[in-house]
């Protein structure tokens, strides 16, 4: 068995989240569990007891991010993972996308997780050690149509996550992009937000809930809570990891043709260069 590690986990009310601190808790890790509504986070306290700590938190709010993992790491003594869970997806066309709706989308997937992140840092820098573990998706590196500003979330913690991964490894920090295909969670149901459809756009729905049915079977969240452990536990852990026996097919086309067209497109590339 692994040493005894500390985790600091956003968005444990359910799916993920909430799996991952049954599996780290069960296994004798200590868990700093947050989410926006704490009683969802009572029988994790009432099963667990001291080796758990549950805090209401909204990662939209940056204070109230930095005092939840400063009292993580008073209560626990250090920090080992800090695993930015808490997110949504938003549905909805870029044109039928509302300002207010674009904005949330962004606060919450980006900015939630960067502010965390930017808590727990001094304290991993000092401790020389820790696994930073962002919740991206397969919609991270590759996009599709109807969803657009929840790509846009995605990538964008993609592009700062693999920045700070670079950053921050002189220190003994590993940073870890887990892209999960579609699971069967509550991320497409009652959690989702839908923008206010438009006829146009119709075909667009049809295409997606077609494409949806296609997939053979969603993965099993709770297969996700033994890989975790073994994620977090790795020697070295890598900057990207899917979730799902369908992710990496799924992606490997999409990144073959970007290659195809930056090749075929390449003569543009090098006329636009000037003179060498």
């Amino acid at each position: 068995m692994s040493d005894s590690k500390v985790w600091f986990i956003t968005g444990c009310s359910k799916g993920f989240g909430r799996i991952w601190a049954e599996a780290a808790l069960e296994r004798g890790d200590k868990v700093a569990a947050t989410a926006r509504d704490a009683s969802t986070l009572a029988p994790l306290a009432e099963r667990y007891g001291d080796d758990v700590l549950t805090m209401a938190l909204d990662v939209q709010d940056m204070a109230a991010d930095f005092a939840a993992v400063q009292q993580a790491h008073e209560r626990f003594g250090r920090l080992d993972v800090v695993v930015n869970n808490a997110g949504y997806g938003l549905f909805g066309t870029i044109e039928e996308v509302s300002p207010e709706q674009a904005r949330d989308q962004i606060e919450t997937n980006v900015f939630g997780a960067l502010w965390v992140t930017k808590a727990a840092l001094p304290i991993l820098r000092e401790q020389g050690s820790g696994h930073v573990i962002q919740v991206s998706s397969i919609g991270g590196v590759t996009a599709f149509p109807g969803i657009g500003l929840y790509h846009a979330s995605k990538w964008a913690l993609e592009a700062f996550s693999q920045s700070l991964s670079v950053e921050v490894a002189p220190f003994g920090i590993d940073v870890t992009l887990i892209e999960p295909q579609g699971y069967s969670t509550d991320w497409g149901g009652a959690s989702a937000i839908q923008a206010e459809p438009l006829p146009a756009y119709d075909p667009v729905r049809e295409a997606r809930a077609k494409r949806a049915a296609s997939i053979k079977s969603p993965g099993d969240p709770e297969a996700t809570g033994p890989a975790i452990l073994k994620l977090v536990d790795a020697e070295k852990p890598p900057l990207r990891c899917f979730f799902g026996a369908d992710a990496f097919g799924m992606v490997r086309p999409d990144y073959e043709r970007r290659i195809a067209s930056w090749e075929e497109w390449d003569w543009l590339a090098q006329e636009a260069h000037g003179e060498r």
